[in-house]
């Protein structure tokens, strides 16, 4: 619409300089005026709008830009396996990546969480805030041809491979993966998402299609600017459950079977929100009579 209104604008100037278009001045003229409010108006954010956001067009978008969030998965995924390789291979790694005050509770058999138990809601305050802040950053390194995007992908990959690893490698591993089930099933599906939006970030920028690249970079920003606002909801959640739940002694079955509720109800809304919205359009406009 943007294309069309500048177009509009431009044919109302040529008619303006000749006396004899006087009515099509005047024809373009409305139509540029009515067309002004629409291109240039905002809309309110409203609690309803956000809803319909949330549940309908979030998961649609997350279909559509399905390639890059496979993409990311893809990333991570390799990353998170050559951190795994690079500790089976070097244990010091564990030392350069982990420091030496996390190696040491984990040589003793201490897990770094329990820190946590002691300040729960400012703990989950700040892992929310934390955990937001390291998708934006993710998201917004799309900037840079998308390099930026795998490279915390990479980071994020490495890091999580090489606790997981280390913390097996000294019988913990239970331990850490009850610890990263609960809020895991959120937050890692988040970074991912990010990385995503990343990825279609830097798409626009480096591949621009029949699109000027100007324009081209304003589409992407849109959809990744929507793609990575999703996340923050998720994240508030998986904070939330990884200040009062995660580190806690709760039993082993509560902590997975947690993982296992929100993971299963964040596959079902990704890929059954918003189809029974379009569904319900595409019938009312079939059996709408033709004009």
């Amino acid at each position: 619409m943007g294309l069309l209104y500048r177009q509009a604008a431009a044919d109302l100037s040529a008619a303006r300089s000749d006396s004899a278009s006087k009515p099509i001045e005047q024809y373009l003229n409305r139509l540029v005026g009515r067309a002004h409010n629409y291109v240039y108006s905002g809309n309110r954010v409203s609690v309803v709008g956000v809803w319909n956001f949330m549940a309908h067009g979030y998961p649609r978008l997350v279909r559509r830009l399905s390639r890059y969030v496979v993409l990311s998965t893809a990333i991570f995924a390799v990353a998170l396996a050559v951190g795994v390789a690079i500790q089976v291979a070097r244990p010091e790694f564990a030392f350069f990546e982990l420091g030496p005050g996390m190696m040491d509770k984990i040589q003793h058999h201490q897990m770094w969480t329990d820190a946590i138990l002691t300040t729960k809601p400012q703990a989950a305050s700040g892992i929310m805030t934390n955990n937001i802040f390291v998708c934006c950053m993710t998201f917004a390194a799309g900037m840079l041809a998308g390099l930026g995007t795998v490279y915390f992908l990479v980071q994020n990959g490495i890091r999580i491979g090489v606790v997981v690893t280390v913390c097996a490698q000294h019988k913990m591993a239970l331990s850490i993966l009850s610890f990263m089930a609960a809020h895991g099933a959120l937050e890692i599906p988040s970074i991912l998402f990010a990385g995503a939006a990343g990825l279609r970030l830097g798409a626009g920028i480096l591949f621009p299609g029949s699109l000027r690249r100007r324009d081209a970079i304003a589409v992407a920003g849109i959809e990744a600017v929507q793609l990575v606002s999703g996340c923050i909801p998720l994240l508030v959640v998986a904070g939330c459950f990884e200040g009062f739940l995660s580190p806690t002694a709760a039993p082993l079955a509560v902590k997975f079977g947690v993982c296992l509720v929100l993971f299963s109800g964040l596959c079902y809304w990704l890929s059954e929100g918003g189809r029974k919205v379009v569904g319900a359009i595409r019938v009312a406009a079939t059996a709408s009579p033709a004009l």
